[in-house]
């Protein structure tokens, strides 16, 4: 006996030809729910169920208030990249901007003296704003004298690695280890988002020719903006991030 496919299936593939087609261009609204129920003559259960799928799967962003509309285009951050994350969301054609919340040489703390092994470093504390956004809290540690030599470097529109670059120090490597946590104070507040909000965290550590760490950085990356994806080939993995429509 053949299975037939359930309601919301063929109105899920039916939205999603006419949003990949073009019709329903990124950022353009859809009917009201009850006009389209009525289209498609099933309930607004039936439908509802077809735009959690559309959801799910990045084609739909459902506003409280206001309605459902196509998602924007995701933008990709390779990890397997040592280019920085503004540079490579720039590359795509996304607005990223950067605050600089401190820009000190100080006494670094325990956990980051241990890899950069000096009494000082900078401290660089970015807020990183995707489409006017704030999608990633950057707290960047830079070991002497580098550290020293960009304390009075305006680095909110040159990364920290072409700055580095820039004074004679070559990035070699990095290691990065990432880890889903629950946001808390106080980057919940810098981020403006309720505590408890699912964050990724991501610490790196960047290696200059002679295999010394010179950068120890820690970035707080909101998991409701973007999210990681993988992509598997017989030549390895490769690790992206995603942006995430807005809520």
């Amino acid at each position: 006996m053949e299975r037939r496919t359930p309601k919301y299936q063929i109105i899920a593939a039916d939205l999603t030809a006419k949003i990949r087609g073009g019709e329903l261009p990124p950022g353009s609204a859809l009917p009201p729910q009850r006009e389209l129920s009525a289209a498609y003559g099933v309930t607004l259960v039936t439908l509802r169920q077809a735009l959690r799928q559309l959801e799910d799967d990045g084609l739909l962003s459902q506003q409280p208030g206001r309605g459902t509309f196509v998602a924007e285009p995701k933008a990709t951050y390779r990890l397997d990249s040592l280019r920085g994350l503004a540079e490579d969301l720039r590359a795509q054609g996304r607005t990223v901007s950067t605050e600089i919340l401190g820009q000190t040489l100080r006494r670094p703390p325990a956990w980051v003296a241990a890899q950069l092994g000096t009494e000082r470093a900078l401290r660089l504390e970015r807020l990183r704003l995707l489409s006017g956004r704030p999608a990633v809290h950057q707290l960047s540690w830079v070991r002497s004298p580098a550290g020293a030599g960009l304390r009075d470097t305006d680095l909110s529109e040159t990364s920290l690695y072409a700055a580095l670059a820039a004074n004679g120090v070559v990035v070699h490597r990095a290691s990065e280890v990432l880890r889903p946590e629950l946001l808390s104070a106080p980057v919940a507040d810098l981020l403006r988002q309720n505590a408890g909000t699912p964050v990724f965290v991501s610490d790196r550590i960047t290696y200059g020719l002679d295999d010394r760490p010179i950068v120890v950085d820690r970035a707080t990356i909101l998991g409701t903006v973007m999210e990681v994806r993988t992509e598997r080939a017989a030549t390895g993995l490769s690790m992206k991030w995603m942006s995430v429509p807005a809520q």
